[in-house]
């Protein structure tokens, strides 16, 4: 934790309650081990975890230590390690030109990140003229490059939406993409021709076939009752599963609800098991704690957090009403996750946090998002390669336990208004 950098000037009434935790001079680091950067074994924690029989408290003083090099952890039961960082990839094609994608992908694998994530649906905003513009992209470098099998390689499905750009002639359902089996077969054959590859390691729903708000909600309402059974889209998948087309399968934007009905289908007709769920998760929405996080923790299903710097809003560009050239905001006005009531009170308490520990906002979102006990990877999308070296060099920032207990006690006083 660094110097409690400008404690002497006047401090809004949410940072008050911090000042006993800013004073303190302890500072302990709980370091139990690393692990092999190539097969992800434990190396050194295996003592003192053995005495704690495996505990969340374990796990979560292993999270916290200070890493030398790039960590793995486990991708859900798939006998996969996926490394701590994944790169996003949702502005290739738009935002960013291929020249600008190829290097942030060479500089990823130089930084030992070999996890890609993408979507049929990308680059975004979803249209016709940037649908599978991404996949594409990356499925140049990997010819170019040679490197597929380097590469732990995640593409997404899209789920109930009436994006008619995305499927031929007759592919869609009633004028929406859906998770039938017809629409399955025809999305994974077009994502594998556009990353030119014969295999995906992760296949993911990117949000549900049922009506479900997977993208956020403050209140809960139903939806009909119409849907593609969980048994039918993992009975789809399975194929390409025992092909080995499809090394693993996951969600995205999903419920507790959803997940436990995809486990359950799994596990009582031997169907592929979800290894992952891919959710928006930050400073300012850790709604995934209230059900999600456990479910990670006691079934072995992975989260893969996107959206960890709040769409931006965490990084400050954004403060008081700021529109930075180049940016989402400016470009697209589609941000209003993170513009709602709320929102700007909470994201402004930790931009001032950051500040009195002298460091970059960005590092403490994501370093924050990285000692989650229930996360696997974090994912980082960028739009220059300055960016991408800040973001990266953030999870070098060593986690306290006084930074543990600030960042909760702000979300006691702000409780996630970005669901």
């Amino acid at each position: 934790m660094g110097a409690a950098k400008g404690l002497h000037q006047p401090l809004r009434s949410d940072l008050l309650l911090l000042l006993p935790l800013l004073s303190r001079q302890k500072r302990t680091h709980h370091v139990i081990g690393k692990l092999d950067i190539s097969t992800g074994a434990d190396t050194g924690m295996a003592a003192v975890c053995a005495a704690a029989e495996g505990t969340l408290a374990c796990r979560l003083r292993f999270h916290r230590s200070k890493r030398t090099a790039m960590q793995r952890r486990p991708l859900g039961r798939t006998g996969m390690t996926v490394p701590s960082i994944c790169l996003g990839t949702m502005t290739w094609g738009n935002q960013n030109t291929q020249e600008e994608a190829f290097a942030q992908m060479d500089f990823a694998i130089e930084r030992g990140i070999d996890f890609f994530d993408t979507a049929e649906m990308y680059a975004i905003p979803p249209s016709a003229e940037t649908y599978g513009k991404t996949e594409i992209i990356i499925g140049n470098w990997l010819k170019a490059r040679g490197l597929r099998n380097k590469v732990i390689l995640a593409t997404k499905i899209a789920g109930r939406a009436p994006m008619t750009w995305a499927r031929p002639e007759g592919g869609l359902n009633n004028g929406f993409t859906r998770h039938t089996k017809k629409q399955i077969d025809i999305a994974v054959q077009q994502s594998l021709a556009r990353l030119q590859t014969d295999y995906l390691d992760l296949y993911q729903l990117h949000w549900p076939d049922r009506a479900y708000a997977g993208f956020g909600f403050h209140v809960y309402r139903d939806y009909p009752q119409d849907w593609e059974a969980f048994e039918a889209i993992l009975d789809a998948l399975a194929p390409y599963v025992r092909k080995g087309v499809i090394r693993a399968v996951g969600v995205s934007n999903e419920s507790p609800w959803g997940v436990m009905r995809f486990l359950k289908a799994a596990d009582e007709r031997g169907l592929p098991r979800i290894a992952s769920i891919q959710n928006a998760y930050n400073l300012v929405n850790r709604v995934f704690e209230y059900g999600n996080a456990e479910i990670c923790l006691r079934e072995d299903v992975s989260l893969l957090a996107y959206s960890p710097l709040g769409q931006g809003y965490l990084t400050g560009k954004y403060r008081n009403g700021a529109r930075p050239p180049g940016a989402r905001r400016t470009l697209f006005d589609r941000l209003q996750r993170y513009e709602g009531p709320g929102a700007e009170a909470a994201i402004n308490a930790y931009l001032d946090y950051a500040e009195t520990i002298a460091a970059s906002p960005a590092h403490l979102a994501l370093k924050f998002v990285e000692t989650r006990p229930f996360v696997t990877s974090v994912i980082i999308g960028a739009t220059s390669m300055d960016q991408l070296r800040h973001d990266l060099d953030g999870f070098a920032l060593s986690w306290t336990d006084d930074m543990e207990r600030a960042v909760n006690a702000l979300h006691l006083a702000h409780r996630s208004p970005c669901p």
